[in-house]
């Protein structure tokens, strides 16, 4: 039964299969400051070394657990707390500019959550503004916010998208997002040259005459 189970874990991991469109998350996850996050991982992370057998008393290694503790807490993983969230700010559309808006592009850094290994990708969003507008550097920190955490890239894309529903108050949202994982290229079939392209289209884009136009400003 163990090893069935076993085996179940490893397959999904290695299909790369979703359960919930939200971050799956303790219901204490925010109970703990980062510092105190920062110290545990440390802790955590130096015993992964040990049973590796990497010795870290060696110059190179010794700092390394408190690094990596840092670099999960405020930095690949800080899109798990709220209050890393982007603050927005919608301005009226005084121009009345009625056309959809593209921001493509935008290069995001994520983690596999299967294997913690890196995503590398690029997300494509536009709206129709349905009377605001929103800053176009705020695109881009909606677009890290939700990549810095452990993802499944058809998760990301559907997070993106809610939010920007959201923010904007409009169903007239787009995203696609094309990425390489290093699960795949890394690992496993260790394949470097494949990508993975994830959509949502939601309000006018679900019109193929919006959609086309969309995909046309990508060029795919």
């Amino acid at each position: 039964m163990e090893r069935e189970l076993l085996i179940e874990i490893e397959e999904m991991g290695n299909q790369h299969v979703m359960t919930s469109i939200d971050t799956p998350l303790l219901p204490d996850a925010f109970d703990m400051d980062d510092n105190t996050k920062i110290l545990k991982i440390e802790k955590h992370f130096a015993a992964i070394m040990d049973i590796l057998g990497l010795d870290r008393n060696d110059d190179s290694l010794s700092g390394t657990p408190h690094r990596v503790a840092k670099m999960y807490v405020k930095e690949i993983f800080s899109g798990l707390h709220p209050d890393n969230k982007p603050a927005i700010k919608l301005f009226d559309n005084k121009y009345s500019y009625n056309e959809m808006l593209v921001e493509k592009n935008i290069t995001f850094y994520s983690n596999c959550e299967h294997h913690f290994v890196p995503i590398i990708g690029k997300a494509h969003v536009a709206y129709i503004s349905a009377g605001k507008v929103i800053g176009l550097s705020k695109l881009n920190r909606i677009v890290q916010y939700f990549s810095r955490r452990p993802q499944v890239q058809e998760r990301l894309t559907i997070q993106i998208a809610e939010e920007l529903k959201n923010v904007l108050e409009t169903e007239d949202v787009a995203v696609l997002i094309d990425a390489t994982h290093l699960c795949v290229s890394s690992r496993g079939v260790q394949d470097i040259n494949s990508s993975t392209v994830t959509s949502a289209y939601f309000g006018a884009f679900q019109h193929e005459n919006a959609k086309s136009e969309f995909l046309k400003y990508l060029q795919l």
